[in-house]
């Protein structure tokens, strides 16, 4: 049995990011075995309404929309209400999905380089068809079988692990605004036995996806929040004095902030209702709750129905960065999000839709915001659109921007930011619940670009 090499996993890992043509899979075969999969594996997505989705009901007394057997997910109403926030108060439907998913990526040594292998998954919601996703993207109620479908590829690595190396396991968060306490397990596990590569899976080293993550809606968004669980070289140990600062922070800013919040019946939501088989707000602002037929080829079930979140803007995810003492830190917003298992999470500088704010009062446009959109060319370091959730939403897509802070903006009277120095953050990863999915998405980002960095130095 091959072995792994006996080095320290970021250190491994350093050199598969710089591996940006790959060993086992090269870009031309890449992009042939991409365009095949494109041609051959796709979805169908017709609007139904909620109320005649097979499998699927409007419950008569409370509106909310679930399924028949209990499981998957559930769209229901919540009362939020957070003392201090320029909007104090709001309701909401929620997306409640209580169980724990599994995003896994499985890992493979070709020619002493580490590779990820990676499948091209078509889901309802993808504004494109096929995007780049994890080895293993799994709900609870698919990998045990409720949806009568067939088994979930090589979901043996990460369900058993005890002959394998796992580098990291960790549960986390998805969109506090869209989901309600949901979380899944990422994953990443490495194995030195044999491997059968099955239609619809490639291998890539980091450098790879790296490089496709410069590329619109091609990196699914939980490729993304796996990716940045990685091993990085710049990660310091957690006794280190500035990630004790960082975890006082976060402590102290989920002991000063409020937040609460309840589930109500989907029909007593303030400002929203179902219309014309949707659920949509009076003034056509945030999002639609809206039904799908589903037709899929090259999925463990070929044909569903379900409902899906369609936000009706594309939203900014950007992150202001800089070097300190000559480390380069991010700047790092405590979060209160409605959705979210605490409190708060540790977000991205902005995170918004922009044009929502028309709607809203002055105090509540984001911090920042303005600093990132009127930000010299130069100064931004990445920019690419990316899709979000495709299984729950429908084409949900931000544009991640990270942008050089040049000199670094002012935090006069902004306690709930902080620069935060990226080995810290890296500690951070090891452990559920203190960044949410977009700071995971955003920082896979700029871990590409330390390792186009380091190629330049090198």
């Amino acid at each position: 049995m091959t072995q792994v090499t006996e080095q320290a996993p970021a250190t491994r890992f350093a050199e598969s990011a710089l591996a940006v043509d790959g060993v086992r899979t090269d870009t031309a075969a890449f992009d042939a075995w991409l365009a095949d999969c494109r041609d051959r594996f796709h979805t169908t997505v017709e609007l139904r309404p909620l109320d005649a989705l097979q499998g699927w009901s409007v419950d008569p007394h409370t509106g909310d929309v679930g399924h028949s057997s209990g499981r998957f997910f559930s769209v229901r109403g919540l009362d939020v209400r957070v003392p201090g926030a320029a909007v104090e108060r709001w309701q909401q439907p929620i997306i409640s999905q209580p169980e724990a998913g599994i995003l896994g990526i499985l890992v493979k040594e070709f020619d002493g380089v580490p590779h990820c292998l990676m499948q091209a998954k078509a889901e309802p919601g993808n504004i494109n068809g096929i995007q780049l996703s994890p080895t293993v993207q799994a709900t609870r109620s698919n990998y045990s079988g409720v949806h009568r479908g067939k088994a979930v590829p090589y979901l043996e690595y990460f369900r058993d692990t005890t002959s394998h190396r796992v580098l990291a396991d960790v549960l986390q968060s998805e969109q506090g605004a869209w989901f309600h306490r949901k979380r899944n397990r990422n994953l990443i596990v490495e194995t030195t036995g044999p491997v059968e590569l099955l239609d619809g899976f490639c291998w890539l080293t980091l450098g790879q996806l790296h490089a496709l993550l410069r590329q619109d809606d091609l990196v699914n968004m939980d490729t993304r929040t796996v990716l940045s669980c990685f091993p990085a070289a710049h990660t310091a140990a957690e006794s280190g004095p500035s990630y004790g600062e960082l975890l006082r922070w976060i402590t102290e800013e989920r002991a000063r902030r409020e937040r609460h919040v309840r589930q109500i019946p989907l029909n007593s939501v303030t400002g929203w209702q179902l219309r014309d088989g949707r659920v949509t707000h009076r003034d056509g602002l945030f999002f639609d709750v809206v039904g799908v037929s589903v037709e899929a080829a090259g999925r463990e079930v070929g044909r569903w129905d379900q409902p899906l979140l369609a936000p009706h803007d594309t939203g900014l995810v950007a992150l202001l960065v800089r070097e300190i003492d000559g480390i380069p830190h991010a700047l790092l917003h405590a979060r209160v999000e409605a959705g979210h298992l605490d409190v708060l999470e540790l977000a991205p500088t902005v995170q918004c839709t922009p044009r929502t704010y028309t709607h809203l009062p002055p105090e509540a446009r984001p911090r920042f915001l303005d600093t990132v959109l009127t930000a010299p060319e130069e100064n931004v370091l990445f920019s690419a659109v990316h899709s979000e959730e495709g299984g729950r939403f429908l084409h949900a897509r931000n544009r991640y921007v990270i942008v050089e802070a040049d000199p670094g903006p002012s935090l006069a009277d902004c306690p709930e930011y902080r620069w935060t120095a990226l080995h810290d953050t890296a500690a951070l990863l090891r452990h559920s619940h203190y960044l949410n999915i977009q700071a995971r998405s955003i920082l896979a980002c700029l871990h590409g670009l330390a390792g186009r960095e380091g190629k330049k130095k090198s």
